[in-house]
């Protein structure tokens, strides 16, 4: 049915009954307001961040041979952003145990997803493992907790990221952290030497809220440290090259000391009489037998090396692992135990590889190669 226009049948109603028909003033139509943009986070402002500028200006100069007023005016166009703050204040690490950590990495389909990267790219990956010694599963799990194969390497921009987090670090449970706030500094000027080097433009570098770039997500000081040109021509390109980036990967694990052939997690057990134990940090140092004297002892035959040892509290209960000195190269990258659990169980799954005791439930989730 044909849609009759409202001034249409105005003037024939008004026909109708002989209302004679008054035509209305036009009004003018009204101007659009012009687009404005959000107006920026706002800076929080503090009696010393000017002087605190100024010698991180003089300091990156130095250091990098970079011109102090090139540096003052990239740093002037960064921008600081409270959702970088507000992100950094809540680390699912700290927040979360293991049971509801695990399943953000360990989905059916991550594991799959995994499974058919490896088969798309085993001959370059397992070409890396055979030099490096460190595992093609290994890598490949970096690359699927750390950006799910390339899908995901971070929308944030990482001189406002390392920007923010250098100069206004969060102040966490009341407590603020130095010690984070020089590390995050030191990676803002490593950014400043990385860009210089490898011709990035250092505006358009996109990574993690952390300033994390690349499929591996390297900081800035591991991707002027541990990148390496994997693919043979002449870049360190860890954003667009596989080659690469399976290459940096295994390159800093070896700079941490991966152990070739030697075991990362053994499944424990805990006595009755086991009293709660937790190392003072996730070094490899003691021996097995001193574990077992605590109360813990592996479910199965392994080498007898130094060890440590990680109780989490996951969808069945309390767990015990042992770890050795590869779970301590795994949290190198991430210092998190859990992210390092994550990255070794999600390894195991893209081999298809069971990774624990008969009496592990887990063990079921993880089918034998076959």
């Amino acid at each position: 049915m044909k849609k009759i226009p409202m001034l249409v049948l105005t003037l024939a109603l008004a026909s109708c009954t002989g209302t004679p028909v008054k035509q209305a003033p036009t009004a003018p139509l009204p101007v659009p307001a012009p687009l404005t943009p959000p107006p920026a986070d706002s800076e929080p402002v503090s009696a010393d961040l000017q002087t605190r500028k100024e010698q991180f200006i003089a300091d990156t100069a130095k250091k990098y041979g970079i011109p102090a007023n090139d540096v003052r005016n990239t740093l002037s166009q960064a921008v600081y952003r409270q959702s970088i703050v507000n992100a950094m204040a809540r680390p699912a690490e700290s927040t979360r145990t293991w049971a509801q950590y695990r399943p953000i990495f360990l989905t059916d389909g991550r594991i799959q997803q995994g499974r058919t990267y490896f088969a798309d790219n085993r001959v370059s990956v397992e070409d890396v493992a055979a030099k490096s010694g460190v595992p093609a599963e290994i890598i490949l799990a970096i690359m699927g907790v750390e950006t799910g194969w390339g899908g995901n390497m971070g929308s944030h921009n990482v001189l406002d990221a390392l920007y923010t987090l250098a100069f206004h670090y969060p102040v966490i449970n009341g407590k603020a952290n130095p010690a984070r706030s020089a590390f995050f500094t030191d990676e803002l000027g490593q950014l400043f030497a990385l860009a210089r080097e490898e011709g990035f433009d250092i505006h358009a570098l996109k990574g993690s809220y952390a300033g994390a770039m690349g499929l591996g997500q390297f900081m800035p000081s591991s991707y002027r440290k541990y990148a390496v040109d994997g693919d043979g021509d002449g870049r360190r390109d860890l954003f667009g090259s596989k080659k690469d980036a399976f290459a940096s990967i295994a390159n800093y694990f070896n700079g941490f000391g991966w152990q070739t052939g030697k075991p990362v997690f053994v499944r424990a057990s805990a006595a009755p009489s086991a009293l709660p134990f937790k190392p003072e940090n996730w070094e490899a140092n003691i021996a097995l037998a001193d574990l077992a004297a605590k109360g813990y002892v592996p479910n199965r035959p392994v080498e007898n090396l130094p060890a440590t040892l990680l109780t989490l509290e996951g969808a069945q209960g309390t767990e015990h692992w042992i770890g050795f000195k590869n779970f301590w190269v795994i949290t190198r990258y991430n210092r998190s135990p859990m992210y390092a659990m994550a990255v070794w169980q999600l390894s195991q799954e893209i081999a298809q590889r069971a990774y624990g005791a008969p009496e592990d439930s887990s063990a079921a989730q993880a089918p034998p190669a076959q």
